[in-house]
């Protein structure tokens, strides 16, 4: 039997975890001294710090120990309604955990989960007590959102480090010094190797542990490094109403669910993000309302499995029936019964507001039973497309990678959807070079990409990750410039493919979300279309058909028609022709 831990969660309630598998949870002292460390004599106001720093301490030796927590497991603990309502821990005072509006500069890489991590983590800082800053040279603290994904990701992620001691350097002797945190995957993966790597990090926390970021803070306010890496089994943040990082924003994420169960060989996201768990249907759909208030014309639903969605909150729909596959598809893990299922989410979210366009991203394959698509295909206001990751063309190299299907089934289901929703514009994800790919596998991959032609594609050589199943069962033998190869090998078959599919929509109109000025031209905008191409069109007057008689510009959030005039591989362009509704443009579109 494995020894036992228990550690205090940051919302207040207690759980017990093997030690063996407990994920790092660390507060380190840093003797007192800055990793920078001075020959001069210390001022009047560090000698007053060094006092605070000595107070700290003291409290936080006689701490709470291991027999406090057992004496308290047995008493049951809410979750406590708001951020607020937390009773410090006993080495904090509550207005140590004040942000005392200290301004806090946020920097976002990777997916669409950090984007939506990222608002979720200012949310906190912000009732908190902390400012928000997009100057860099004015911050007190500067948190850097992390990915983990690939080696490339987390090389990133060492160089803006290493930028950013310098800033750190010059503010060492100041009032207030710079604190540095590392939040998301990274810190998840690499824990202590972080901090022994760089010790001008002075926190760490997991993407489960955002709610903890103001003891992580004042911990760290002290002189000490804090860390809280602790993954957990039902983490959604479901009560946290994400803030929007750009306040002339026409879109939104709204995550419904987080970690995965699929266990992918080369994917390293069931260690940085846990095991799947999905947030009440109830939080979502408030969360999309008031979003709709703001003025938002889309939101894209998120998660890591996004369509594996599946809410167990309710116990009245925990009942017995099974999840239906797509055809010919298979789970790595045992079949899962009950709750409220994608199908049931994805209707309720349509119905908030009917000119509020729908995305969802990442989707698995096998999560596509026909009432998904179904719904899809009814409801003006679900985008006409799908993210469908194939990661590669060939049946042998998808059984390595543990993706439970074979081409042949990958490829039904693309015919099953495209029968099933006339027009959908499909997206995927490609791996190039995996473990053991031989030179026959990899053309596979390139005929599936001429076979399926997608609108859009994510093509990436493979990065070996460690924890995850192909580091410790497979070989990483595919030479780096094989894999380089090959992927530009892909992406120019993809981008010959794309372009062939884009241009169909040569003399039609579509309806596009505009999105504000194009990047490369003052007079023109820019906006996405129902597949998320990007459709670039001229800035003139227009006809207002809401408005007959009116003649008006069109700004971030309108809905315009546009006739397409020329298409790439990534970009449509054309002139406008009127401002519309979703409701309207059925008519035209």
């Amino acid at each position: 039997m494995q020894p036992l831990q228990c550690t205090l969660r940051p919302q207040g309630s207690l759980r017990w975890v093997p030690l063996a598998s407990l994920s790092w949870l660390l507060l380190r002292a840093s003797r007192m001294h800055s990793c920078f460390p001075s020959t001069t004599f210390p001022s009047p106001e560090r000698q007053q710090k060094n006092e605070v720093q000595k107070d700290f301490s003291s409290r936080l030796a006689i701490g709470p120990t291991f027999q406090d927590f057992l004496r308290s497991a047995s008493v049951p603990q809410e979750k406590p309604s708001s951020p607020e309502a937390e009773d410090p821990p006993p080495y904090l005072t509550v207005d140590e955990l004040l942000g005392k509006q200290r301004k806090v500069y946020l920097e976002t890489y990777g997916c669409q989960m950090n984007v939506n991590d990222t608002e979720i983590a200012w949310s906190i800082l912000q009732k908190s007590g902390y400012l928000r800053t997009t100057n860099l040279q004015e911050a007190d603290v500067i948190l850097l959102v992390t990915c983990s994904i690939r080696e490339k990701a987390e090389q990133t992620i060492w160089n803006r480090l290493h930028q950013l001691k310098a800033l750190k350097t010059k503010r060492l002797h100041s009032r207030v010094p710079l604190r540095i945190g590392i939040l998301g995957c990274m810190a998840e993966r690499l824990k202590e190797e972080i901090l022994d790597r760089e010790k001008m990090v002075d926190l760490l926390a997991g993407p489960d542990a955002y709610r903890d970021l103001p003891r992580l803070l004042a911990v760290a306010e002290s002189g000490q490094q804090a860390a809280n890496v602790l993954l957990s089994l039902d983490e959604t943040y479901a009560d946290i109403m994400p803030v929007q990082t750009s306040p002339s924003a026409t879109s939104a994420f709204v995550s419904i669910m987080r970690g995965c169960d699929n266990m992918c060989s080369y994917c390293i996201v069931p260690f940085t993000r846990g095991r799947e768990r999905s947030r009440p249907v109830a939080s979502i759909l408030e969360e999309v309302r008031k979003l709709s208030e703001q003025g938002l014309k889309e939101v894209t639903l998120l998660g890591q499995n996004v369509n594996s969605f599946r809410d167990n909150s309710e116990i009245q729909f925990n009942n017995t029936v099974s999840t239906n596959l797509s055809r010919g598809f298979t789970t790595n893990y045992k079949t899962k019964q009950g709750g409220l299922r994608f199908a049931h989410l994805l209707d309720q979210v349509s119905r908030v507001d009917p000119e509020m366009r729908i995305r969802f991203t990442s989707p698995h394959p096998k999560d596509f039973p026909d009432e998904v698509l179904q719904l899809i295909h009814e409801r003006d206001n679900i985008c006409k497309q799908i993210h469908l990751p194939a990661q590669s063309g060939s049946s042998r190299v998808l059984e390595a990678m543990r993706r439970g299907y074979s081409r042949e089934a990958y490829v039904e289901l693309v015919h099953h959807i495209r029968d099933s929703i006339p027009g959908v514009s499909l997206s995927s994800d490609f791996i190039a070079g995996f473990c053991g790919e031989t030179e026959e596998d990899h053309l596979q991959t390139v005929s599936l990409l001429r076979e399926v032609r997608y609108n859009m594609g994510f093509l990436f050589a493979y990065s070996m990750r460690q924890k995850t199943r192909a580091y410790h069962r497979l070989k990483d033998n595919v030479p780096e410039e094989v894999k380089l190869r090959r992927l530009e090998e892909l992406i120019t078959v993809f981008r010959e493919e794309a372009t062939k599919t884009n241009k169909a929509s040569v003399g039609c109109a579509q309806l596009v979300l505009v999105e504000g000025l194009s990047k490369r031209s003052a007079n023109d905008l820019c906006g996405r279309n129902d597949g998320n191409l990007k459709v670039i069109f001229p800035d003139v007057e227009m006809e207002d058909v809401t408005n007959p008689g009116f003649r008006v510009r069109a700004q971030p959030g309108d809905y315009v028609l546009v006739k397409i005039t020329s298409a790439s591989s990534q970009t449509l362009k054309g002139h406008v022709l009127c401002k519309t509704t979703l409701k309207d443009s059925s008519a035209y579109c």
